[in-house]
């Protein structure tokens, strides 16, 4: 009789489905023995020592008194194989599985398809029968396209990179720039892409970025250059980058229209001076001097390529027609590169290792200096012991000969070899244009390189490189991402340049050592962790961010408006004035959001002034005007007009500014900065400090407190939990007079406080919020 709270129908005697399906995978698992008949005349069939083996064993003999033992154990392997209940694609790691490979055999991999075929043919799946198609007419034929020409026609709206086949598989793609653009793996890869940055490796294909080639006299070049970078610091012209051994990073404007018009940032790279007896189309080879043929690459963003273009032939003109005595006449040339050099970003530790272990550098390269770098990449633990923004020349062989890679590792060693800036090591072919057009197709296919693989003797070892093989010129740029705080963690890596057509050559080899690989995303991400704003969305003051924000604005209203009432943000009820778009106009205190560069004479009509006031020195509107004129000045440029208001000149400035919560709380994008009273500041103070309320409000009370709307000056642009900082970080903007009053505000709170050691003291609060967390604000280093 069977227990009433036994649910089975035949008592407790029926097995459960695991337990079968254990039986059956012992049993498949189960290798059966053949019983050994006793020797004749031993007693128990037990050899003692070594005097009853016999001297020497026949093979042939012996395989077939084991034939049974080993027939056996062949249809155990069989069988435990079909009795898994572990199909053959889900053996995959989970960065291999694909959909597909669950319906066709050809997507698994080749050892594993004879399994997934058996797989197939089981009754239990058995294949689905393709119904046979009707054979096209003649004409029908004739219309149809090819694979090429239907890749072509999906680029009439925008272009694709070359490595765009391998992203659209694995990663979310987006219209960007005129590109479609990879924006973040499919998997869940936003903390494992942090820790590669810093601690392995990982890789961007930045070929999107635009390159503009200027060529002309040196002085033009500069004076060129002058009209339309920043101001501040060395300038385009100044020996440590004219030389050509080292990148220059600066910001773009308006020509001549400093500190107006910002139009983002950009690199500046110079070709090196030839030598003598070296041939070259684009650098005359003569000593150095203000008239020599130079020639330089710009590298912009492909969101203000349109613009600087522009820009730059406003600046060329205007130094072509500055007075000089007749006889000199000069030529300055523009050439459009996009399309001829590609760009991978490489960041990490491990860049190093990864980079020597990938590429091979041809053996007919003398250079000492390039020898002793290149030795150098295996002494190094990282590309911070490199000098930043040095520039290394160089030809490598086809990647593809030397697949597949392996990661050089670090010798440990304590002399360590000090690499220096050079001239020399900066030099490489892929400035000469008939190089590049050379190198625009590999001469040979993936298929040929296959194919001489498959006759090696020793199946995966490297090809010799031969003649007729290419020799890829490359310049390897040293990147870094550094903020000028304790909190921030810098990021280092390469920048590598090499000829368009070698993107999958290259591609192919960097990613099998185990780099990962980061979109949109990842790169945004790398710059927020290392404490630098990221081109367009932390730059509220150039116009590509007016594009960006009307993009985000008409996304968010519209995902806003499609859900119900219920199931939204009330953002009237919270007294947030602008959710979807930062209004910098009302922060600025401007009445209407009018440009200030919308003047017939190129002046910003807000900035100017019938009357000039009269101010003493100390007034910092005064002062910001002074500096202004003394940095143009400084570049041989004509002061602002004196219709300039230095009031209004003040007013305008937007600076950028790091945000770092005290405790709880994390800023989001979007969210609004206050200021705080000075009794408000000293409440909050000890309270985060000394955690005592003390008969004064408590920290729950003053974060419920709603600020008034006339207290934001300024919002968030990117914000959120910072992995390495493991608190809330943001990435704002607030004008440069609330900035002034903040620090001022310090000084009377704190009069014994150093300039440098203030901790300016803000709220935030996010737009979908009502508590108020506090947070320090400093000045953000572009």
């Amino acid at each position: 009789m069977s227990h009433p709270g036994n649910k089975r129908k035949n008592g407790g005697d029926e097995m459960s489905g695991r337990d079968k399906k254990k039986l059956k995978m012992n049993a498949a698992r189960t290798i059966p023995v053949q019983s050994v008949p006793m020797a004749r005349g031993s007693g128990s069939g037990i050899i003692k020592g070594m005097s009853g083996l016999p001297s020497a064993i026949d093979v042939e003999k012996f395989a077939e008194a084991r034939a049974y033992e080993i027939d056996a154990m062949e249809k155990a392997m069989k069988n435990a194989s079909g009795a898994s209940t572990q199909r053959a694609w889900q053996a995959l790691p989970r960065h291999l599985r694909r959909r597909a490979a669950s319906h066709d055999v050809r997507r698994v991999p080749a050892k594993l398809r004879g399994k997934a075929k058996a797989e197939a043919s089981n009754a239990m799946d058995p294949p689905s029968k393709k119904v046979k198609s009707r054979k096209l007419p003649k004409a029908g034929k004739n219309k149809k396209i090819s694979k090429t020409e239907s890749f072509q026609k999906r680029q009439r709206d925008k272009s694709w990179l070359e490595t765009h086949l391998w992203h659209a598989k694995r990663m979310k793609m987006e219209n960007m720039w005129g590109y479609r653009l990879a924006v973040q793996p499919t998997e869940k890869s936003y903390r494992p892409s942090h820790r590669a940055s810093i601690q392995g490796s990982i890789i961007h294909d930045a070929s999107y970025f635009a390159t503009l080639k200027l060529k002309g006299p040196q002085f033009i070049l500069e004076y060129i250059l002058g009209l339309i970078c920043d101001l501040q610091g060395a300038g385009a012209g100044a020996t440590r980058w004219v030389v050509g051994s080292r990148a220059f990073n600066t910001h773009l404007h308006k020509c001549d229209f400093y500190p107006f018009g910002c139009l983002g940032p950009a690199t500046i790279i110079w070709r090196p001076l030839q030598k003598n007896n070296e041939p070259s189309t684009d650098c005359v080879a003569t000593t150095p001097d203000n008239k020599t043929t130079r020639n330089l690459w710009l590298r912009v963003h492909p969101a203000i390529f349109e613009d600087v273009t522009v820009e730059l032939k406003k600046a060329v003109s205007r130094a072509l027609d500055r007075p000089r005595p007749p006889p000199e006449e000069f030529e300055v040339e523009i050439a459009d590169l996009r399309g001829q050099v590609n760009a991978f970003e490489i960041m990490g530790p491990k860049s190093n290792q990864v980079l020597r272990g990938a590429l091979d550098p041809i053996s007919k390269d003398d250079r000492n200096v390039f020898k002793q770098f290149w030795m150098s990449l295996s002494k190094t633990q990282s590309p911070s012991a490199i000098p930043r923004d040095m520039i290394i020349g160089a030809s490598v062989i086809d990647p593809r000969l030397k697949f597949p890679p392996k990661n050089a590792h670090v010798e440990y060693k304590e002399e360590s070899s000090i690499i220096y800036l050079s001239t020399e090591l900066a030099r490489s072919d892929i400035w000469e244009h008939d190089i590049r057009k050379t190198l625009s197709k590999p001469r040979y296919t993936k298929k040929d390189i296959d194919d001489r693989r498959s006759k090696n003797l020793v199946p995966g070892t490297p090809l010799k490189p031969e003649r007729q093989d290419d020799r890829v010129p490359i310049l390897l740029i040293r990147r870094t991402l550094e903020a000028p705080d304790a909190e921030s963690q810098s990021i280092s890596g390469y920048t590598l340049l090499f000829p368009a057509g070698w993107s999958m050559a290259f591609w192919s080899s960097l990613i099998y050592t185990g780099t990962r690989v980061g979109g949109q995303r990842e790169r945004q991400t790398q710059a927020y962790e290392a404490g630098v704003p990221y081109f367009p969305c932390d730059f509220p003051f150039s116009l590509a961010y007016e594009k960006y924000a009307d993009e985000r604005e008409i996304e968010e209203r519209d995902t806003w408006t499609r859900k119900p009432p219920a199931k939204r943000v009330n953002y009237q009820k919270l007294g947030v004035r602008s959710p979807w778009r930062a209004d910098w106009e009302v922060v600025l205190g401007l009445k209407e959001a009018t440009s200030p560069f919308d003047t017939a004479e190129g002046e910003p009509e807000d900035l100017v002034s019938t009357q000039r006031d009269d101010r003493m020195d100390t007034d910092p509107a005064t002062n910001l005007l002074k500096e202004v004129n003394k940095l143009r000045q400084k570049r041989d440029l004509e002061p602002l007009n004196s219709s300039i208001n230095p009031d209004a000149l003040l007013k305008h400035a937007l600076i950028n500014v790091r945000v770092t919560v005290f405790k709880e709380g994390v800023p989001e994008d979007m969210a609004m900065i206050y200021q705080v009273s000075d009794e408000e500041a000293t409440n909050w103070e000890r309270l985060v400090h000394t955690r005592e309320d003390r008969g004064g409000p408590s920290i729950l009370q003053l974060a419920n407190k709603r600020p008034p709307q006339e207290d934001i000056i300024g919002y968030v642009t990117t914000g959120h939990y910072s992995l390495s900082r493991g608190k809330g970080f943001a990435i704002g903007a607030v004008p440069l007079t609330k900035f002034l009053e903040l620090r001022a505000q310090q000084s009377r709170l704190h009069p014994l406080q150093t300039v440098e050691g203030q901790t300016l003291l803000v709220k935030v609060r996010n737009i979908n919020g009502q508590q108020c967390r506090p947070a320090h604000l400093r000045t953000l280093e572009c």
